[in-house]
Formats: C-alpha cells, sequence, structure tokens
C-alpha cells in the first residue's frame, strides 16, 4: 500500500473530489486543504481536513509538510465581491511557494485549454499567470488542461438538462457550431493520479476522446433525458440576459458575460 500523503485542494469540490476518490481508493493517505467547512464529506475520516491559509504563509506550509504530491484544483469561476480572479493568481502563488518551502515534490495542477496572458478574458489569462507562477517555482509540475469537465455533480450539463426538462425551447448563443472535447471527472482524476507519480515536467491537453459542435452536445444531452424540444440560436444578450433572469430567480450564477464570449 502506498504511504506517501498525497494532498488535493478542493476534496470536497467538483474535480477534487474525484481525485481525492482516485487517491483512497489506490491506498494512499490522502489530505486535502479546503477554505470552507464541507457539508457533505463522503470519505469521512478516509481524508484529513486542513484549512486553505493563503493569509497565513506559515500555517500554508506546516499542512503541507510531509506530501509528496500535491493537486491542484483551486480556481474560482468568476469575479466577485468577495472573491477575484486576480486574488485566485496571487493565492496560487503563495499555494506553490508553500509546497516548496514545505518540501513537496510535485505538484499536479489542473488548468484550462488555450490559457493566455494576453487573453482578453480575465478567466484564460489568469490560468496562464498560474501556469506561469508554478513552472517559474522550480517545482516538478504535471499541467492538465481540460476543456469541459462532465460529470454527476458538474454545472454546465446540469444546467443544459434542467433547461431542456422545464423550457419548451433551447437556445444556444450564436450558431452553436463552436467545437468542444469534454472529458469524464474520472478519467481526469485517473489522469492526474497518474501523472503525480511521474517526475517529468509535462503540460498535456487533457481532452475527451470525442469532439461536439455545442449544438451536438445539447441535443445529446436532449435525447439522453427523453425530450423533445427545438433547439434555436440567439443572440448572444438575449442568451445573457435570459441566464440573469433565471439566476436572479433561483439565487444562483447559471451563466457569465465571459463565459459567453
Amino acid at each position: 500500500m502506498p504511504s506517501e500523503i498525497q494532498t488535493v485542494t478542493g476534496a470536497f469540490g467538483y474535480t477534487g473530489r474525484y481525485i481525492a476518490r482516485q487517491l483512497i481508493d489506490a491506498g494512499y493517505e490522502a489530505h486535502t486543504l479546503t477554505n470552507k467547512a464541507p457539508c457533505d464529506n463522503p470519505f469521512g475520516d478516509k481524508i484529513k481536513v486542513h484549512p486553505l491559509h493563503f493569509d497565513n504563509a506559515e500555517e500554508l506550509i506546516n499542512s503541507l509538510r510531509g506530501t509528496a504530491v500535491l493537486y491542484n484544483t483551486y480556481w474560482v469561476r468568476f469575479n466577485h465581491k468577495n472573491f477575484s480572479f486576480a486574488q485566485a493568481v496571487d493565492n496560487s502563488a503563495k499555494l506553490f511557494d508553500a509546497a516548496k518551502k514545505a518540501g513537496v515534490k510535485r505538484v499536479v495542477h489542473i488548468s484550462v485549454t488555450n490559457p493566455a496572458v494576453d487573453s482578453p478574458l480575465e478567466y484564460f489569462s489568469g490560468k496562464a499567470k498560474v501556469e506561469r507562477a508554478l513552472i517559474e517555482s522550480g517545482l516538478s509540475y504535471a499541467i492538465l488542461r481540460p476543456a469541459i469537465i462532465f460529470g454527476k455533480e458538474d454545472i454546465l450539463i446540469n444546467n443544459i438538462a434542467w433547461f431542456l426538462r422545464n423550457f419548451p425551447i433551447f437556445g444556444v448563443f450564436g450558431d452553436g457550431n463552436y467545437r468542444l472535447q469534454p472529458i469524464y471527472a474520472v478519467d481526469l482524476a485517473r489522469l492526474a493520479v497518474e501523472q503525480g507519480q511521474r517526475s517529468d515536467n509535462c503540460i498535456i491537453d487533457a481532452i475527451g476522446p470525442e469532439t461536439f459542435t455545442y449544438r451536438e452536445l445539447v441535443r445529446q444531452i436532449r435525447d439522453a433525458i427523453g425530450v423533445t424540444r427545438p433547439i434555436i440560436s440567439i443572440p448572444p444578450i438575449i442568451g445573457y440576459l435570459a441566464g440573469w433572469l433565471m439566476g436572479t430567480i433561483m439565487g444562483d450564477v447559471i451563466v457569465t458575460r465571459d463565459e459567453i464570449k
């Protein structure tokens, strides 16, 4: 049975949960760093929980001592009054610095396809800055770049299914012919754990074997849940306003302007 500590940021979130499950099933001693108490801990005492102390460097270092591999899923979806992309970039750099000082041997980092420092979208420029911080840290790394991650708990696929079930039509932004290569969350987690056992620096496009246009993806989901809804093209601004209205009613963020872009 493996004896080295493997630490995951956000093991009670989406991607981190799948990685933690892979580690526990493989017999590793699993730890997690999290900035919120779990309302649902599916692992019980099989995972050791540490606070994610971005504001306390010494505590962050101590929580990582003994860790062989750090699996980093930490990020934010959009700018908010309580968090921002800029803060996420800064916090990620703090995390990598703490990992190096704690003696972590390797970092497996979940990024995104096509990050670019000069991207007009903060999500992608921020992801590129985090990748650069990891590379410049001197730590051994594997950077995984998924496009869309699908699984039981994912936001995009479940939101599409909910709208298909509850509305007479479904609108796609523009012509809907932009292409996607989704990866199953279990496959991404398996790839992450495999890369954790390597030592060579690498950047991997973690994409699934099938390519869909967005319109085709919606059609696949529609057929899978057994509903008949026309799929129509709508101007992006109309889609955003509809998403904003539903989000206001439901107390959630359905889609952001950047996500549409």
